[in-house]
């Protein structure tokens, strides 16, 4: 049996801690690892500023000076009479060139100028519903070509709400369902004031 030191540990113990202390890294009362000669501390590689994205893309200019970018065609969104003017035909195409033209004579019409959005939508509803019993295919919706109206706040008023709403109440349930195709109508019949309205067949 091996015999012990004065302190408990054997002679075995001993030597065992011996060479687990000779692989252990001293360290200063600071707690961080002592930096020996053979294990030189390296230096934080420096921060280099990226360039500037904005300097970039921006030449240099002189206060005062005339902007030298081109100024490239502007894409605007076509207006309500261009989409409705370019959607597919839905019905027949000689019935469709004939009414475009002027030369179909409405059954029915209904007049919505001057109504609120509040009102103009039941009246709406309540004339299409009641024409497509009667087994009507083309009626004129009149809605007038709105005015300009300035509220004074940051968000303009587009001229004409209830002239573009009616087509979305229109193509939406539950409208929709019975239209067959919506037109611009034609000058004798209010132009840009007013609607082709081309209902279905009833079932």
């Amino acid at each position: 049996m091996a015999r012990r030191s004065k302190r408990g540990m054997s002679e075995d113990d001993k030597a065992l801690w011996d060479r687990v202390a000779a692989t252990a890294t001293p360290m200063d009362r600071s707690g961080a690892p002592k930096i020996t000669e053979d294990a030189p501390a390296k230096k934080p590689a420096p921060i280099r500023p990226q360039p500037s994205t904005t300097a970039e893309r921006l030449p240099a200019f002189r206060v005062g000076e005339k902007s030298s970018f081109s100024k490239g065609a502007v894409n605007h969104a076509p207006s309500l009479s261009a989409r409705l003017a370019h959607a597919p035909v839905r019905m027949d195409h000689g019935t469709h060139k004939r009414m475009t033209r002027g030369k179909l004579k409405p059954e029915g019409r209904i007049d919505l100028h001057g109504m609120t959005l509040a009102e103009a939508h039941p009246a709406l509803i309540s004339f299409i519903f009641h024409s497509h019993e009667m087994e009507r295919r083309l009626v004129l919706v009149i809605t007038g070509k709105g005015k300009d109206r300035d509220s004074g706040g940051p968000i303009p008023i587009r001229r004409g709400i209830l002239k573009h709403q009616i087509p979305n109440w229109l193509t939406s349930p539950p409208l929709g369902a019975m239209i067959l195709d919506i037109r611009e109508a034609h000058q004798r019949h209010g132009g840009g004031g007013a609607y082709y309205v081309y209902l279905k067949r009833r079932r």
